[in-house]
């Protein structure tokens, strides 16, 4: 298996997280299955051989470049034969500034990446495809980003929005709707709206995956970390409500997960 991660240039580390690529090969016969949690990243993935098959019809990969927007649960991946990929990961907001339609619009679903990217689309997979290297990619990618940037038309809201998912990240999600609303400047109705234009879901829900998130980081960095432990140091009530919230997002309680994969969180790692 050979993978690859690669930070974006400086002037699209506001918007983009990271690129990752993969050339794999599962034997004949065999399968791997991947499940996919809710992240609080948005990807653009391109597959340039076999695609895996999702267990989540809303999820279904009958195109070989998918934009994946905010999750509210888990699905499954089944991987066969070779798979080879390449994809970028957008921080919550970073998306937004490359796209004229709200970010809610791609809520819990896979979409086309002709359907939101409808100019130059088939153009870019072309030259991805003939591309020889994960470099080449990155640099083919980065071009077409630039162009399309929007920044300036949208850098009063973006700033804000960009603001307070700082600070939700430096408090893990642990942080009051209110708050991040009073600091940004807005009404809560108004940040909620402008919230889930620019980040794809609302800021319950997007607090909701940061503690998950951080919940698997916490365990990532200490194993022998107490389920009573994490449930208090990421901020749940007790752990009937860990056990609830990883039930929505992973399918299984804290306990199955830990002991089925290895923790690593895609958000803080």
């Amino acid at each position: 298996m050979l993978y690859h991660i690669a930070k974006p240039s400086f002037p699209l580390s506001k918007f983009i997280k990271h690129y990752w690529t993969l050339e794999n090969c599962i034997p004949r016969g065999e399968e791997h299955i991947q499940r996919i949690v809710p992240s609080g990243l948005l990807e653009l993935i391109f597959y340039f051989d076999e695609k895996p098959v999702s267990t989540a019809a809303n999820h279904s990969i009958n195109e070989n470049t998918l934009i994946t927007g905010q999750l509210n649960g888990y699905y499954d991946l089944k991987i066969t034969g070779r798979i080879s990929l390449f994809s970028i990961i957008f921080h919550p907001h970073g998306l937004s500034a490359f796209l004229d339609v709200p970010l809610q619009e791609l809520y819990n679903q896979n979409l086309p990446f002709k359907l939101v990217f409808k100019n130059d689309a088939n153009e870019i997979e072309g030259k991805l495809f003939e591309a020889k290297s994960f470099a080449e990619r990155i640099t083919i990618v980065e071009e077409y980003f630039f162009k399309l940037l929007k920044y300036n038309e949208l850098k009063h809201i973006f700033k804000r929005i960009h603001n307070s998912v700082n600070k939700i990240n430096q408090a893990k999600g642990l942080v009051d709707i209110n708050e991040l609303a009073s600091e940004a400047c807005y009404s809560r109705k108004q940040f909620e709206r402008i919230f889930s234009h620019l980040v794809g879901t609302s800021p319950k829900q997007f607090l909701k995956i940061i503690r998950f998130q951080h919940a698997i980081e916490s365990k990532s960095l200490d194993k022998n970390l107490s389920l009573t432990a994490l449930t208090y140091q990421c901020g749940y009530y007790d752990q009937a409500h860990m056990i609830n919230d990883f039930q929505q997002l992973a399918g299984m309680t804290p306990k199955q997960y830990f002991s089925g994969y290895e923790p690593y969180s895609d958000y803080f790692q």
